[in-house]
Formats: C-alpha cells, sequence, structure tokens
C-alpha cells in the first residue's frame, strides 16, 4: 500500500475503536468523543487502564506495534474486570473485538483502583517475557541486529563463523516494509522451513493478495552517516526474488519484499556516481586504481606448480582457503598477493601463477549479461553507479545496464517497443534515477557471488553497518577463536579485542551489585 491508502486504513482502524470503546471510555469518567481522535485516544486510554504513556510511542513502530495491541486489548478489558483467562485468550483470538462485546452486551463498572501487579507467579512470568520480547524486537529491528558471517566472500576480514553486531541507525534504521511477520525472525522460521511473513510470492497474484497490500511504504530514519567507499556493509540481496541467485538473469522467478531477501555483507567498492572498472582482478575508481583499508585482504587464485607435497605450507593457509590437487605436482591456493610472493621464495615451489580471467573471455553469468562485452570477473566495465537525480540517455546500449533499476527497484513500467522506450505509458529517451545505488564486492575476489553477477544495489536495500565481532568460531575445527571475541571491525592496524576489558568491567559490577545487596539488606535488619 502507498501511503494514502494506509492513511486511509489508519482512519478506518480508528473508527473501528471509536466504534468498540467509546462507551468504556464514557464508563471511565471520559467524554466519549475521545475515543475518536487518533493518538489523543490512545494517551487517553493510558490514562484509563493505568499504563505508562510512552506505550503510545511503540504503537507507532512496525513489528513492535503488533506486540503492543494485543497488551492494550488485554489491560482495556481487565480494566472493566475482565481478567479471567478465557478473557484473555478471547480478546486476543479475537483481534481485540471481544472490546464490542464488553462495550455493547455488559455495564461492567470502571475499575479505577485495580490492582496492576499480576494476580499469579505465571502471570508475572509472561507480562516480564512479554517485555522483554518487545525490547528485544526494538532493538533488533531498529538499533542493533546480531548476524553471523556464512561464507568466506569477506576472508580475511570477517571469517567464516564471526559473529557480528551490525548497527542499524549508522545509514539510518529501515523501518521493516512486511508488515505481518514473526518479531526477530528474517525470512524462514527455524526448524519449519516456513516463511516468517505472510506474503504473497506469487509474481502475477502479488498485486492483488491482501497480504502484500498491508505492505508498509519503504521509510528510513535519517543516519548519521553515508556509506563511504570501501566500508562493510550489511544488505538485502537484489537477486533474491530468483529461483537460483548464482545464476543470475534480468526475469523474476518469484516475488520477494525487499526486508525479506537474503542478508549479504560485502565491501562497498563503488559508491553513486563512480565510473569501476575491473582491471585484472584491481579495481579502479573514475580511472585510479583504488586504495583499500588496511585491514582488508584482498585475495586471488594462484597455480602453484611444486616439486612433491606442500603439506608443510598449510601455515601459509588461512580460513577460507582452497587447496585443490591438479596435475603434475600443480595445485590452486586462494592467497593474498603477499603470501604469493611469499610462497614463492620456498625451495619446493618451483613456480607461482595467478589464475586470472584475461579480458575480452566471455563470462555470461556477469551482469548486465550482454555477450558482446565479452566481460568476466576480473576484467569488467567500466560502468556508471547511478547516483540519485543524475539523469541518462536510454539507448540499447545503457538499457541492459538500467532496466531492471527502472523496473524493479524504483518501481516503474517500463515497455520497450522497437527502438522506443516508455516508461508509465509514456514515451522518453531518459530517466532519472530516484535512489542511489552501490557496488558491492567481497575481498575473496574470484569466490565471490556479488554485484559482478547481479549488478546494483539499491540503498533501500541497505540493512546496516557491521561494527563489532561478539563471537567467533571455526566452523571447521569447532575452535573458538579467542582473539577474534570482542573485536571491532573497521579501524586501523590489526584488531585487537576487549574481551579482557569486559570480563572486568562485569567482574566489578558483579561485586559492585553483591556488596549493594549486603548493605542494603543489613539496613533493613
Amino acid at each position: 500500500m502507498n501511503f494514502t491508502e494506509w492513511l486511509i486504513f489508519f482512519l478506518v482502524l480508528q473508527l473501528v475503536h471509536f466504534a468498540g470503546t467509546w462507551k468504556l471510555y464514557q464508563r471511565a469518567g471520559r467524554k466519549p468523543w475521545e475515543a475518536a481522535i487518533p493518538i489523543y485516544n490512545a494517551i487517553v486510554l493510558t490514562d484509563i487502564i493505568k499504563r505508562p504513556k510512552w506505550w503510545v510511542i511503540l504503537l507507532f513502530f512496525p513489528i513492535v506495534n503488533q506486540l503492543m495491541f494485543p497488551i492494550f486489548w488485554i489491560e482495556t478489558a481487565r480494566s472493566f474486570g475482565f481478567n479471567q483467562r478465557k478473557d484473555t485468550i478471547l480478546v486476543v483470538l479475537t483481534l481485540g473485538f471481544y472490546l464490542f462485546y464488553i462495550n455493547y452486551a455488559t455495564d461492567t463498572p470502571y475499575k479505577k483502583d485495580r490492582s496492576l501487579k499480576p494476580r499469579t507467579s505465571l502471570g508475572e512470568w509472561v507480562s516480564a517475557i512479554a517485555f522483554a520480547i518487545i525490547a528485544a524486537t526494538m532493538v533488533h529491528t531498529y538499533f542493533m541486529q546480531p548476524y553471523v558471517i556464512p561464507s568466506s566472500s569477506l576472508e580475511k576480514t570477517l571469517l567464516t563463523g564471526d559473529y557480528l553486531f551490525v548497527s542499524k541507525f549508522h545509514y539510518g534504521a529501515r523501518a521493516p516494509m512486511t508488515s505481518v511477520a514473526v518479531p526477530m525472525i528474517h525470512d524462514t522460521i527455524p526448524l519449519t522451513k516456513k516463511k516468517s511473513y505472510l506474503f504473497d510470492d506469487n509474481f502475477e497474484e502479488r498485486k492483488t493478495s491482501i497480504w502484500n497490500k498491508l505492505q508498509l511504504p519503504y521509510m528510513r530514519v535519517p543516519g548519521f552517516q553515508e556509506i563511504k567507499r570501501n566500508e562493510i556493509v550489511v544488505f538485502n540481496q537484489p537477486a533474491d526474488t530468483l529461483l537460483d541467485m548464482n545464476q543470475f538473469v534480468p526475469d523474476r522467478n518469484y516475488y520477494k519484499p525487499i526486508d525479506k531477501k537474503t542478508n549479504l555483507v560485502k565491501r562497498c567498492v563503488g559508491i553513486p556516481g563512480d565510473s569501476l572498472e575491473i582491471r585484472d582482478g584491481y579495481i579502479y575508481i573514475n580511472g585510479a586504481r583504488t586504495v583499500l583499508p588496511n585491514r582488508a585482504k584482498p585475495q586471488f587464485n594462484f597455480w602453484v606448480k611444486s616439486r612433491g607435497s606442500l603439506n608443510e605450507l598449510t601455515m601459509l593457509k588461512s580460513y577460507g582457503v582452497r587447496e585443490q590437487r591438479g596435475k603434475n605436482g600443480t595445485y590452486l591456493y586462494t592467497m593474498t598477493d603477499e603470501e604469493a610472493e611469499k610462497l614463492k621464495t620456498h625451495s619446493k615451489v618451483i613456480s607461482v601463477t595467478k589464475h586470472i580471467d584475461p579480458k575480452g573471455q566471455l563470462a555470461p553469468e556477469i551482469f548486465p549479461h550482454v555477450p558482446s562485452l565479452r566481460w568476466n570477473m576480473d576484467n569488467f566495465g567500466p560502468i556508471y553507479i547511478p547516483k540519485k537525480g543524475v539523469t541518462v540517455k536510454l539507448d540499447e546500449n545503457s538499457i541492459p545496464f538500467y532496466k531492471r533499476v527502472i523496473s524493479e527497484y524504483e518501481g516503474n513500467q517500463l515497455d520497450i517497443i522497437g527502438d522506443n522506450y516508455f516508461i508509465n505509458g509514456e514515451k522518453t529517451d531518459s530517466y532519472t534515477f530516484k535512489q542511489d545505488y552501490y557496488w558491492m564486492m567481497g575481498d575473496n575476489r574470484q569466490n565471490s557471488v556479488d554485484a559482478r553477477r547481479w549488478g546494483y544495489v539499491p540503498f533501500d536495500h541497505v540493512v546496516g553497518k557491521p561494527v563489532f565481532i561478539w563471537f567467533s568460531k571455526d566452523d571447521i575445527t569447532g575452535d573458538i577463536r579467542w582473539d577474534r571475541v570482542f573485536t571491532t571491525v573497521s579501524g586501523d592496524g590489526e584488531p585487537v579485542s576487549y574481551l579482557r576489558y569486559f570480563l572486568i568491567a562485569l567482574g566489578l559490577y558483579l561485586l559492585y551489585s553483591f556488596f549493594l545487596k549486603k548493605r542494603l539488606k543489613k539496613s533493613k535488619e
């Protein structure tokens, strides 16, 4: 739904609220019309149910409000004496419409002095758990989200098995667009393989589905910094509307909401307005070879020819390095240029040759999937990265780059008839971009499924910025990487673990709490 449709939906909800509660407001000593004024009615309701006014704020945060509405319904029913377990069940199962029964079919008085303390220990536990879930959902959705590195595309900066905290406020927290979903669960409910959200994935029926109509428009809280070139970014993969994301083709297979597409983490090597080119594996921005942060260690595939076994050289391999036995004592290693130079000095090594797809060798899976360009993973471009407000000319050469931007990412109807282009029914020979785009790639250059396959990443797909590694475990050996626990993602020099400082601070806090409780106990005696 667009903003107008959501405004109408919001006003309808207000009418439903008024119809179901105006008598209850009157019984509580308020005026009936107070139940009809948007927002004000919620503030008045908090007075009626004897709950803090800041609860009203939570009603306007998508996903969080789905947890708050039932609490408001339950508290309203209890304020008029309907506090049995069956009442709680009925008010939740009827989505609050049980209040219509209380409003019109009963005359129970308002319980002005009702106790807010749970009547049983079970009720106390349920209340505590409910608000713990609400707090966690608020933090997870709008401030900081945990994330685990699933692949080796950013080796050796981020390792497979690193557990991250991803900041959502650096670039601005994006409000959830899928309004009916399980809190803190991404796209699949664990162990069930069922979707965690209500949405019709069928591309043909998605526009008429009632669940799809409940999609929220794209909204983002202003951030305090822009995405910088060569920063690591978590984002929703644009190609996650395809049955096979590795074999990207421009046309859809099914539809998937933006915020429910697969989360990926890559390095943003190109920002809006850049001209990007890859020459023999190295990235050039606006004609100059890019300078990466000192923690970035790009890796390539090298053919290593040796005399005999190279088992003793495993010390040169890091997590994620691929080793493959070839013919005549030849191995395939994935490593940095510096490691390759070191390997050349070994007495058993005959030669070390970087595996590079030569310029002009076609790789059909490469964006924008135009065979005549003859681009590949190692020799690619130049390509322009779209910037908001910039206008580009549309012709047979440019349309393969921007077709998906115009139709999918920016929601226009694009029709191509011969050499003519029609956007939303109007003939045109140019297009002005509505948002910024980015170019995301892995540091493991030849073993990363990234923008070279599926193209630009729109800003509305950006999730956040990885800031902290709170845990790290080697998926192969099962060992905990203690030197990576409590380290920062960005910064200069080698990562430094702050685990010892955290444990010291935690120990001091526990000691303080112990002696404080002991002192309070003595004072009561």
